[in-house]
């Protein structure tokens, strides 16, 4: 049975969602954050797993649901933080990351196939990757692997394929890091707690000085 790993921050304002302002304030985005967090979660706890594990930079909060071990995320980079979510699992595990809120629990069940693939890989549209699995962690599949670029999802995929493994797909989702994705992650996820939030803040009018909405 797999491991579904979340890897987040603490939806603290000025700390997440840094890209979303302008326009929204960083209260607004921190509050964005908090709800594209807790849709996230709700659909890995409703994903049929052993072990759902919160790899989070910051503390727990009110949006963090029953059922989930919470450890911190390790130093280093982005590569070193993911390499060593992975490597505390001893079987199947799938990581995903806390901004894609339109993820389902129907999305994540083919990564629960370990038959036919050895890792899955859901690549995301700004060129990165919003899904890794892997059968049999190893860390030294995600370090060195630049992150955060055009190149990354690429250079995460060809390290899977260079190392033999077979490597099965998942549907390519969009990031919220821009305001503009947010308007179109809002408009797919619809019924979440992200849309509705992101509804309410862009139907509000906009005053210099307003204090943020939150979640």
């Amino acid at each position: 049975m797999t491991t579904l790993l979340v890897i987040a921050k603490e939806p603290v304002p000025g700390r997440v969602k840094t890209r979303l302002t302008p326009p929204f304030t960083p209260g607004e985005a921190a509050a964005l954050a908090e709800a594209a967090l807790a849709d996230t979660l709700e659909a890995v706890a409703a994903t049929p797993a052993e072990r759902r594990v919160l790899v989070l930079d910051g503390r727990p909060g009110p949006w963090l649901p029953a059922g989930f071990e919470v450890v911190p995320q390790s130093g280093g980079d982005l590569d070193e933080r993911l390499a060593a979510a992975f490597a505390g699992c001893a079987g199947p595990a799938l990581l995903i990351g806390m901004d894609t809120p339109q993820v389902t629990p129907e999305l994540l069940a083919p990564a629960a196939d370990w038959a036919a693939y050895d890792a899955w890989f859901g690549p995301a549209v700004d060129g990165g990757f919003w899904a890794l699995g892997l059968a049999r962690p190893d860390p030294g599949l995600l370090r060195g692997v630049p992150m955060s670029v055009p190149g990354t999802g690429a250079a995460q995929y060809a390290r899977l394929a260079g190392a033999g493994l077979r490597v099965g797909r998942l549907p390519v989702l969009r990031d919220v890091d821009t305001a503009e994705d947010a308007r179109l992650v809002a408009a797919e996820a619809a019924g979440g707690r992200f849309a509705a939030l992101h509804a309410r803040l862009t139907s509000a009018p906009r005053e210099p000085g307003s204090r943020a909405v939150r979640a």
